[in-house]
Parts: C-alpha cells; structure tokens; sequence
C-alpha cells in the first residue's frame, strides 16, 4: 500500500510524456548514426591548417636560398568516411599517383610529409629505398596511393613561393565509388567532426537536452558538470600584469565546473615563480602542489629545475607617462637615457620644466625584467632613490625612482604625480584615467601590437607548475581550459595572443619575439 502514490507520481502525465520524449530522441539519434554511416561511403577530406608568411632569416631555413614571398603551408589529409580506402581504390591512370595537390598563383618549392597517424602510414611515401612518392612540379603536389582506414590521416608540409598566403588550395583525384572534398579548416590539433553538422545538431538537441530533462523529473538529480571539469581548490600566483583576465578566466572555469575553486593572488612573477618551487620541494615529488604560478617572460635558464612551463599568450606592454606631459613619442636612445638619469626634466624633450619622475616595479616583478631586456638592451634601471615617488632620499641622488609592488598601483601613481613615467600591460594602460601610453619609435602600443613582431614591448606569458600536473587533477584542467578551451577567447578579449592558434603559434615559438635591437 505504501508503494502507491510513489508509482503513481512516476505515471504522471508530465513524466510518461519525458520518458516517450526521450526514447523519441534516442531512436532519432540511433536512425542519424545509421544513416550518416551508410550514406557516407569513401571519402577523402582535406583542410588547410597551416598557412603563413616565411621569414627567410629564420633559422629553420637558413639553409634554403632566399625567395620572395615565400610561405608555408600545412595540409591535412584524412579518410572522412565510413570505409576503407585500399590502393586499388584511387583511380588515377598513373599506378604512382593517388591525389594531386594544385595551389594557385604559387610554385612548390619543397613538400614533406608529416605527422602520419598511424606512424606506419609512412611506409606507402617510399618507392624504394632512395625515392620517395611524394614529387611535386610548377604549382602541384603529386601523392601515391595511400591506404586509408576510417579517422586515420597524413599532413603535408609544404614551402612555396611568389604569392601571397590563403591563395586558393585544392586537391584533386578519382575515388572509385567515393569523393575528394575540401573540409572545414580547424585548428591544427583537433580532430575532425565524426558527424556532419546536422546530424551532430539533431543528436545533441535529442539525446542530450531530452535525456537531461527526463533524468530532472523522473531522478530528481542534478545535471552533472562537464567531463573535462575537475573539484578541488587551485591558486594561481605571479604576474600582477596578467592577473586581470586570469581572474576572468577562473570566474568562468568556477561557473562551469561548481565544485572547483580557483583563487588569483598575483605577488609579482619571480615571487610566485619562487614560492610554487618551495611548495613543490616542501610536498615531495609524490604530490604536486595545487598552484600554477604565471609569470611575464621565462624563467632564468638554470633556475628551479624542476618546474614545468607551458605557454599561454604574447603578451604586450606600454610605456607610460602622466597626462601633464604632452610627449606623445619617445626613441628608445631616450628612454635609456632616461633610465641612465642622463636625462632628467621633461624640456629636454620637447615637453614641461617637470622633473622625470620614474615610477617603478619591485625586483621580482616579470614586467620591469621585460622592461630591462626588450627596452633598456640588458642594463638595469637606476638604483631606488624614492620612498614616495616624488621627492629623492637625498640631494646627491641623480634621478626620483621608486618601486611600487603591482601593475596598478604604478598606473595610478603615474596618473597622480605630474612628470611620472612607468611601464604596464596594454590593456590595463589603456583603460586607466589620467596617463597617456607613450609610443616607441613610432610603433603604438596597441593591443593588436601582439601580432607584431616589430613592437619591441612583448613577450611570451608562461604558466608554470610543479612537474607535470596528473591529468586528473584541478591544475591540469584548468590548464587545458585556458590554452586550449574558452579560455582562448578571454586572452583574446583582454588584447593576448594565445599560443594555440594559428596566429600565435609561429610567434610563441619565436624565443626572441620583440627583442630590442
């Protein structure tokens, strides 16, 4: 008798028509797979994931003769169908060629392939021993015949010359009882869709939202978070400069994965650097501390050898100056001599009778290092002669500096002191009253000045751990939300260059990216 009015609420109306709901959706969902499977047939897709101007000084091709305009292309080929394709399969008359690869307004210069998955893969690019069945003429590409499972692919890496990047690519050749088409070009490391966009759309809207919304009435329990999520508490520590849209980030990773608590408690890049080695060596190599430290530029070579680095985005930064003081441009021979103390009061600038008043970082701040390699060419600024900014400590002294602990309190120094010059990251200069950013050599310190290797205020922003952080945990979660998940599009909105798209990989690569000549 108990049993009763608990079957009865489970025979409601609302719940018999979720429950006829869901298994609708899962029977839609079941008639997509089937019929995505068995329309598809052979299929060969490629995409374009790489293709971007070449420097002929960089020294990955130093030994090749200098070209203009010289590019560099990386395709992906891949079987993006639901059967094999066997050698016999390709259809081209000439029994050493499978698909031809024909670019648009430029000339191959040299072509290799890359990244076979699976490795083996490799084998069906030799002829014999000494050839290779990769040939390339003009403005094509030649490819044997290459065996392909379902989801496995190759990618070409290819150098041209005399045009211009994004110019047409595309791949041709017969597939008996299949076809050859371009793809959805996506970033280099992702696979591509098992699905086509509506049946992926269908599946999603019917098993999940309906599956989700029977499981609330019939169970009662709450929707889970997303798989990639991870519980517990992380801090992250360092770089005062980057601190803003870290905080963003980990407001958005909280929302996301409720069980997780990511604290921000930016100190300076070189104290948090310093203190997540301490942590790591006070819990021992068994157990990694839940603290990533940021910091604005790597780590001295040789220091704390057992931190672990992983680049997050270019980051650019700006001189500063207060509002009172009309200089719009400064060379870097002035600013050195300035931070000589050569050069003491704005008139001799072209600017007010005001005394230069230099308004600091601290000595573990990431950004006064920037400052000192990429603006100052190495020498170090002028020794601490100020305890308020304004007035020296003693009359023989030959400048006003002083050093303050954060980004933010140097901005609003700067804006409060009338002849004060500072440093600071883009955006934040950007959105602070009372300072003007200084251009330097003529090149403005605009946020897309990131992308530019010719800004000589850049560099790379590195998020470093204790070791390898276990892929299960909290750090390695939010690691890979902020490199490779939403956490892109934050560093894209607060003005950074992320290091995992096509646009920032060439420049996080580069080691000298920004240095002042």
């Amino acid at each position: 008798m108990g049993d009763e009015p608990i079957m009865g609420d489970y025979l409601s109306a609302d719940n018999i028509v979720a429950l006829v709901t869901a298994l609708i959706g899962v029977g839609v969902s079941i008639g997509v797979v089937w019929y995505e499977r068995l329309v598809r047939g052979k299929s060969i897709g490629y995409r374009v994931q790489m293709d971007i101007a070449v420097d002929s000084d960089n020294e990955l091709f130093s030994a090749l003769p200098r070209m203009p305009e010289a590019t560099l292309v990386l395709l992906r080929i891949e079987n993006d169908g639901a059967e094999d394709i066997r050698h016999g399969d390709y259809t081209d008359r000439d029994e050493q060629r499978g698909l031809t690869v024909q670019f648009s307004g430029r000339h191959v210069q040299s072509a290799a392939v890359t990244q076979p998955d699976p490795s083996g893969l490799i084998e069906h690019f030799r002829l014999s021993a000494d050839a290779t069945g990769v040939r390339h003429r003009d403005n094509k590409v030649f490819l044997p015949r290459v065996p392909l499972n379902p989801g496995e692919h190759y990618k070409l890496l290819i150098r041209l010359t005399g045009g211009p990047v994004r110019s047409r690519v595309e791949i041709t050749g017969g597939i008996a009882g299949g076809r050859v088409k371009p793809n959805r070009s996506v970033p280099m490391d992702e696979k591509p869709p098992l699905f086509s966009r509506p049946s992926r759309l269908i599946t999603v809207m019917l098993t999940v939202c309906v599956t989700v919304l029977a499981g609330i009435i019939i169970v009662g329990k709450d929707t889970p978070p997303p798989m990639d999520c991870a519980t517990g508490r992380l801090k992250v520590t360092g770089s005062t400069a980057f601190a803003p849209v870290m905080q963003q980030i980990a407001r958005k990773y909280e929302s996301q994965c409720p069980r997780s608590t990511v604290t921000v408690a930016a100190q300076g890049s070189e104290q948090g650097v310093r203190q997540l080695a301490d942590a790591g060596a006070e819990t021992g190599k068994g157990t990694a501390p839940a603290v990533i430290a940021m910091s604005d530029g790597p780590k001295p070579d040789g220091s704390y050898p057992n931190l672990r680095d992983h680049r997050v985005a270019v980051i650019a930064f700006a001189l500063v100056a207060n509002n009172d003081v009309p200089v719009t441009n400064l060379t870097t021979g002035q600013i050195r001599a300035i931070y000589r103390g050569d050069i003491a009061n704005w008139d001799r600038l072209g600017g007010p009778d005001l005394p230069i008043l230099l308004v600091s970082r601290t000595a573990d701040s990431g950004t006064r290092d920037i400052f000192r390699r990429r603006i100052l060419g190495g020498r170090g600024e002028p020794a601490f002669t100020s305890r308020d900014c304004r007035h020296k400590n003693s009359p023989s002294d030959r400048v006003i500096r002083c050093e303050l602990d954060s980004t933010a309190e140097v901005l609003g120094t700067v804006a409060r002191l009338p002849g004060a010059i500072g440093y600071s990251e883009v955006r934040a200069a950007a959105s602070s009253a009372g300072v003007r950013t200084l251009t330097i050599d003529g090149q403005a310190p605009a946020p897309q000045a990131v992308a530019d290797a010719n800004y000589p205020f850049t560099e790379i922003e590195y998020a470093y751990t204790s070791g390898l952080p276990p892929a299960d945990s909290l750090a390695a979660s939010f690691l890979n939300f902020t490199l490779r998940g939403v956490g892109q599009d934050l560093l894209t909105a607060g003005g950074h260059l992320p290091c995992y798209t096509p646009e920032g990989l060439q420049r996080c690569q580069e080691p000298t990216a920004g240095a002042s000549k």
